[in-house]
């Protein structure tokens, strides 16, 4: 049987990085986090006391790399866990995309991130059936 191929969801590696950061509401300036379960360039998967919708600005204060530089961004909420499924975090987490983060302290992050591993998935791979069947019939036929 063919192999299957895994789409690819994350422009990214996520990388298992558990760090204090600070999460605020940009509408009212309230704290609702947190603690960062996982790390990107992009964003960031952190655990929160308070949920914020989907869409919603935050901004987002961390420190990372030996140097315990300070990372000061805005971010969008992109998803919003509730610990439902199997392998979510216990209570709130907020999925954030960085939306103003420097182009520089996102190459001094990656390069940080670099020597991270990543995080142990928690669900089973996306298989993408469209790209495996047409993988599997422009295979030439042996003779």
């Amino acid at each position: 049987m063919g192999t299957f191929l895994y789409r690819a969801r994350r422009q990214e590696i996520r990388r298992a990085h558990a760090m204090e950061c600070h999460v605020v509401r940009d509408r009212d300036f309230r704290e609702v986090g947190g603690k960062v379960l996982d790390l990107s360039p992009n964003g960031m998967l952190v655990a929160v006391d308070d949920g914020v919708p989907v869409g919603d600005s935050v901004l987002v204060s961390f420190r990372a790399t030996p140097l315990n530089l300070w990372f000061d961004t805005d971010a969008t909420v992109t998803r919003l866990l509730r610990g439902r499924r199997p392998g979510d975090p216990d209570g709130l987490a907020l999925g954030l995309e960085f939306t103003s983060l420097d182009p520089v302290a996102r190459l001094i992050l990656r390069g940080f991130l670099r020597h991270v591993p990543p995080p142990v998935p928690r669900r089973d791979l996306v298989i993408d059936y469209a790209r495996t069947v047409g993988r599997i019939l422009s295979i030439p036929a042996a003779a």
